[in-house]
């Protein structure tokens, strides 16, 4: 298992996603089947500094329940940002993953941080 470390630094957020997901899953890798995770751990950098195209940074709205009734509740793409920019990269990177139960799995090899990583 290798170790990719990304730069998310001027990245539009959705090709980033799809670039990671591949990554997670080993996708490039010449024994790679879809049942099997045998994919590589990946580091994103500078999750603070991803974009988005267009309006989205208004227009974009994540949504959650809290599980009472009438509580479903919304922040859009700035301030989910301010409040956590790993949050809105892991949400991009679990949704490219597969809907099965390897997901779970897979999610857990990417770590995420917000400035550089010092060593």
């Amino acid at each position: 298992m290798k170790e990719h470390t990304i730069d998310a630094k001027n990245e539009i957020l959705g090709r980033l996603a799809v670039k990671v997901a591949n990554l997670l899953r080993g996708k490039g890798k010449p024994e790679f089947v879809p049942y099997i995770d045998k994919g590589d751990k990946v580091i994103i950098i500078n999750t603070d500094k991803v974009k988005v195209t267009g309006q989205k940074a208004k227009d974009k709205i994540y949504y959650h329940h809290t599980g009472y009734p009438g509580g479903i509740k919304e922040i859009n793409f700035e301030m989910a940002m301010k409040k956590d920019s790993r949050k809105v990269v892991r949400k991009a990177v679990y949704g490219m993953l597969p809907k099965n139960k390897l997901r779970n799995q897979i999610i857990k090899k990417l770590d995420l941080y917000r400035g550089e990583l010092i060593k």
